[in-house]
């Protein structure tokens, strides 16, 4: 009994760690004001090079366009899901990137009005005290008009979990993925042209854990020990980190096109262009869920792999021992290929007969994530099997049988033509000979786990057409 006590304080430990940021830090008494949190969005911003002449911009609004309330489980609530003050945050980040000087566009009814009860009040000054007080400043004018707003957001893109109970003794862990997009364009005010447009979007994660013991230790005692927590990221937060890189973004691309430049000069341009270009390949390489694209232009690929056999047979004294092997595939598309390989291993079904096999086979392999860094992938086929060992028993050097095989896999590309496979196939032989002896009912069937490399060559020039999901 003492054992489950042990691997429940550890699942605990495990799980609190694994959140230690939210668990150790728990609200226990009311917390004081303080700044708002910055992003890793508005350092980059702060960081910009200074420009070489600042740019009045007007901001009239930038709204909410999703419509979306927030989502309950039980009823129905008018809170929307995206706050309602995305203009006053563009304004901020406006400030803070130092390129642009923000004139108030957004509740100018307010500030018309009070600019005529100053001049109202200066009238009646000069008339009584016949005086003429200073005039007042004309307003300044935008050259440029920053339109758009957040036009999206996306609930429960991604949702999953892991769990395990035990004799009344688990845990598990719960998260969802939201994400927001904004859109964001520059407009200039002398000829109401589209200066530039540019989009910034910002998944929002939430986490939930949880671990629990219910056991009974002894006669009538029942132990019963609950945990856990649950971490939503701020929507705020992610609409503030969205806008300001989508303002960081309208300055890279207006340096791009010559609409502005930096204080610097054009050295500096030319780096800041050039580490712009850089984010946009990799940002066009990464499709939905943070995964990159790999973009596989390779007909072919040899393989090498190493692992161990089992056999599955009449006796029940099978031990696992050695396998190697080469092989050869030949892409038709991106997510279809035939592939030959040759294997040597060995049968250990018993002390006494422990045999050298040599197989060969030829598979069609279906890989369903082809352009992604981790893959899985499925194949199945024909073959042969031969006995290749020395030793002469029921079996004769070069008995040859027939047998089917299944299998499945991961494969990780290191670069573009290296990758890592993990693989497991399944195969039954149309023989009951293997491990020496022929009884029961069912032919002797074995199980291949190996680890090998691939290695991709062969460019095609028209290159395999895919579409990204």
């Amino acid at each position: 009994m003492q054992q489950y006590k042990y691997f429940a304080v550890l699942l605990i430990c495990s799980f609190s760690l694994a959140g230690c940021g939210a668990y150790f830090n728990q609200p226990t008494s009311p917390q004081d004001a303080r700044i708002a949190e910055n992003t890793a969005q508005t350092m980059k911003l702060r960081e910009l090079p200074e420009p070489a002449n600042r740019i009045e911009v007007g901001v009239y609004n930038f709204k909410d366009q999703t419509g979306q309330y927030k989502n309950v489980e039980n009823g129905s609530t008018f809170s929307t899901a995206v706050t309602q003050g995305a203009t006053t945050i563009l304004i901020k980040a406006l400030e803070d990137s130092k390129w642009f000087t923000p004139i108030e566009r957004e509740n100018l009814a307010n500030l018309l009005n009070e600019r005529n009860i100053i001049r109202t009040t200066r009238d009646e000054y000069r008339n009584s005290n016949d005086t003429a007080p200073q005039r007042l400043r004309p307003l300044l004018f935008a050259g440029i008009l920053l339109e758009g707003g957040v036009i999206s957001y996306d609930s429960n893109i991604l949702t999953g979990g892991v769990g395990a109970r035990y004799f009344g003794v688990g845990g598990s862990s719960q998260y969802r993925q939201d994400r927001i997009t904004v859109y964001l364009r520059a407009v200039s005010t002398s000829s109401g042209e589209v200066l530039k447009t540019v989009n910034a979007s910002k998944t929002i994660l939430s986490q939930g854990v949880d671990v629990g013991l219910f056991r009974y230790v002894n006669f009538q005692r029942l132990l019963e020990v609950e945990t856990g927590f649950t971490k939503n990221e701020p929507s705020q937060m992610a609409v503030q980190e969205a806008i300001e890189k989508a303002v960081e973004l309208l300055i890279l691309e207006g340096i791009k096109d010559g609409l502005w430049a930096t204080e610097e000069g054009p050295e500096k341009d030319k780096e800041l262009i050039e580490a712009y270009k850089l984010e946009q390949e990799l940002e066009n390489s990464t499709e939905l869920y943070e995964r990159t694209y790999q973009d596989h232009d390779f007909r072919h690929s040899a393989s090498a792999v190493m692992g161990i056999s089992l056999i599955d047979g009449d006796y029940t004294t099978g031990v696992m021992d050695f396998m190697g092997g080469l092989g050869y595939k030949y892409r038709f598309t991106s997510q279809l290929s035939l592939g030959y390989d040759i294997q040597a291993f060995k049968l250990n079904s018993t002390t006494e007969h422990i045999k050298w096999w040599l197989s060969q086979n030829i598979n069609v392999a279906y890989n369903i994530l082809p352009h992604d860094k981790l893959s899985p992938f499925i194949y199945g086929g024909g073959g042969v099997i031969t006995y290749i060992d020395d030793k002469e028993t029921d079996l004769k050097p070069n008995d040859t049988f027939y047998k089917l095989q299944l299998g499945a896999g991961l494969e990780y590309m290191f670069t573009d033509r290296v990758s890592l496979v993990l693989q497991g196939d399944w195969n039954t032989t149309f023989t009951d000979r293997l491990d020496g002896f022929v009884g029961g009912r069912r032919n002797d069937f074995y199980y291949n786990l190996g680890v090998g490399i691939n290695y991709h060559f062969g460019s095609n020039k028209t290159r395999i057409k895919h579409n990204p999901k």
